[in-house]
């Protein structure tokens, strides 16, 4: 962000800027104001000075006149993402920390090349702010390089290029902090707060996409790709000559080997409703082949594809493609909901046997079974540097390993598995509606504080009833602006909450459902993310857009907050309704819904 004066108006001095972030501290959070140190002494510049061996731009002596940084303590004014500004101290230490950092890496650029950002850190280059960890990991720096970029303000951050920022100068980043609190402006997309005495900066309110595209619907209204025809080997000519260009010798096709599920006494059918499969219009035969091509087009929406048939008295599933569905707990627990299940899964060096019994896994894991083999498609050349291997397996370990666990499996259950047959033949298969994911439990213990608010001390002050009430309305107002409330599962499910009931989620239930139709929706459209360069080359195109994404992710945030109030304990529950409130406002909303 750059600074709001007119561009007939000329910028304020430093000094001006400095005196009306000084004003706004004292008069709205004067904690932060209590941070700011006195001047600096020209003494301890002019030391400064000596010590890197820089003479300072004059905007930055300036500014370290009017206050040499901030006291690093709770409630320091800090200048958004940038952090708190730095005083001479801080400059000279983290200053002389990069530069030694920066000796390693000088020969990564091209000694010819003197634009002023080829380079990991230069001499004259001062880090003028502390950044988010308050530390020298990132923050603003200042060039006092003679040239062209004189007195520029840059971008550090230790994982990436340094770059310029939009302000040309301190004084234009002083202004503009002072412009933010004047008038509460974004700054790298955060606004200025004053809460409970000091200066805080909250994420702007975000302008959701009102009705995203739905590449669920799209997908119900294009037709399943037809299988590809298979071409016939070319006869070769009765009379003359003829020759075949390819690789000298045969490249040998990769091993089929793909997540397998066997449950005992359960029908195919039925292994298709506990995985996830809703309704039946996606519900046919297909083999392995053509549930690899269906999955991968816009028919599927980024759905995963499972087949499923009977080996005896086990029911199996196989997974053609999309996001793993047979190795999460989720599933594993809803398909062993009755019965036993084992569950053979590859992924790179890893092969994994998991048994459940009745819907928890099987004797604290006592069958289960891990192979992990290493990479062998990369070989050492003579002169000792590495070359991958083309069109070779990479791990022929765990190749060889899940055949053998897959061979095992007669010994210990009597399963004589034919995966062969199983991809080849048609099997009844149908799109999955992934089931929602476990709420992680680390997600589940109190928050004492979120977005800089007490809420430790509100929950203990707050008799239960009433807090209940206030989360139920931020609830509903978290729905409004996401557009969650667009669904009558959920503005149902809201009023039962505001009269004070609390509802059962229950599994495959209308609210489940819309939930999972959601995250379903995000997933389809997070493609839109990606660079056509890192798309396969057969990805069909989306009409989504990021702004698409964005929203049914919101939608997605704002139904695992309800689902939370649902589930678990209130204050576990107030945390993630707070966190994902988008207005700015929320705080006053907050306290106007307490005070119901």
């Amino acid at each position: 962000m750059m600074s709001t004066t007119s561009p007939g108006q000329p910028l304020p001095t430093v000094e001006d800027a400095w005196a009306r972030i000084g004003a706004w501290l004292a008069e709205h959070a004067p904690l932060s104001r209590a941070r700011l140190r006195p001047p600096a002494s020209p003494e301890e510049i002019a030391d400064a000075e000596r010590r890197l061996g820089v003479t300072f731009h004059p905007e930055l002596v300036a500014s370290l006149r009017c206050h040499d940084g901030v006291e690093l303590d709770d409630g320091a004014p800090v200048f958004a993402l940038n952090g708190p500004f730095a005083g001479v101290a801080a400059i000279v230490e983290n200053t002389l920390f990069l530069r030694s950092v920066g000796e390693d890496v000088d020969d990564l650029y091209d000694d010819e090349d003197d634009s002023e950002l080829n380079a990991y850190w230069r001499h004259e280059w001062l880090l003028i702010t502390h950044g988010v960890a308050w530390d020298a990991q990132d923050g603003l720096f200042l060039t006092c390089r003679p040239g062209d970029d004189y007195g520029r303000v840059g971008d550090y951050f230790n994982e990436d290029a340094p770059s310029f920022s939009d302000w040309a100068s301190l004084r234009a980043a002083v202004s503009a902090f002072a412009d933010a609190l004047e008038r509460r402006l974004p700054v790298g997309g955060r606004v200025p707060l004053a809460v409970d005495g000091k200066l805080i900066w909250e994420e702007a309110t975000r302008t959701v996409k009102a009705g995203p595209t739905s590449l669920l619907d799209l997908a119900a209204q294009t037709p399943e790709p037809e299988p590809r025809p298979v071409r016939p080997r070319p006869e070769p000519p009765r009379n003359g000559a003829y020759a075949t260009i390819g690789f000298a010798g045969p490249r040998t096709p990769r091993p089929r080997q793909p997540d397998l599920v066997l449950a005992e006494g359960v029908s195919a059918e039925q292994l298709l409703l506990r995985a996830g499969v809703v309704g039946r219009e996606s519900v046919r035969e297909r083999t392995h082949a053509q549930a690899r091509l269906s999955a991968a087009s816009l028919w599927a929406a980024s759905r995963p594809l499972v087949r499923a048939g009977h080996c005896g008295d086990w029911g199996f599933l196989t997974q053609s493609a999309g996001a793993d569905q047979l190795t999460r707990p989720e599933v594993l627990r809803r398909l062993a909901r009755d019965t036993r299940v084992v569950a053979l899964t590859k992924h790179g060096p890893e092969v994994r046997i998991t048994v459940y019994d009745k819907g928890l896994p099987y004797a604290e894991g006592a069958h289960d079974r891990l192979v992990s083999s290493p990479r062998e498609d990369y070989v050492r050349l003579p002169d000792g540097t590495e070359a991958q291997s083309i069109g070779v397996d990479p791990w022929p370990g765990s190749t060889a390993a899940y055949a053998d666990l897959l061979d095992g499996l007669r010994s210990a259950y009597g399963i004589d598995f034919d995966l062969a047959r199983a991809l080849d033949e048609p099997l009844i298969s149908g799109l999955v509606l992934p089931v929602l994911e476990d709420i992680p439990e680390w997600s589940c213990r109190p928050a004492p504080e979120v977005r800089d608010f007490d809420l430790g001390a509100l929950v203990e002050r707050t008799p239960a009833p009433r807090l209940r009430t206030a989360m139920a309305a931020q609830l509903r107002r978290l729905a409004a602006e996401t557009g969650l409330d667009a669904y009558a599962e959920v503005t149902g499910t809201l009023e039962t909450v505001e009269r004070g009931e609390t509802p059962e989620l229950t599994e495959d239930g209308a609210l489940d459902l819309r939930m999972r139709t959601l995250a379903a929706e995000a997933a389809a459209a997070r493609p839109a993310l990606e660079p056509s360069w890192r798309r396969e080359r057969d990805a069909p195109e989306l009409p989504a857009t990021r702004e698409d994404f964005e929203a049914w992710q919101l939608r997605v945030g704002a139904a695992d907050a309800l689902r939370r109030f649902l589930q678990l304990p209130l204050p576990v529950a107030a945390a993630s309704v707070l966190y994902r409130r988008l207005s700015v406002e929320w705080r006053s909303e907050l306290a106007q819904d307490l005070a119901m």
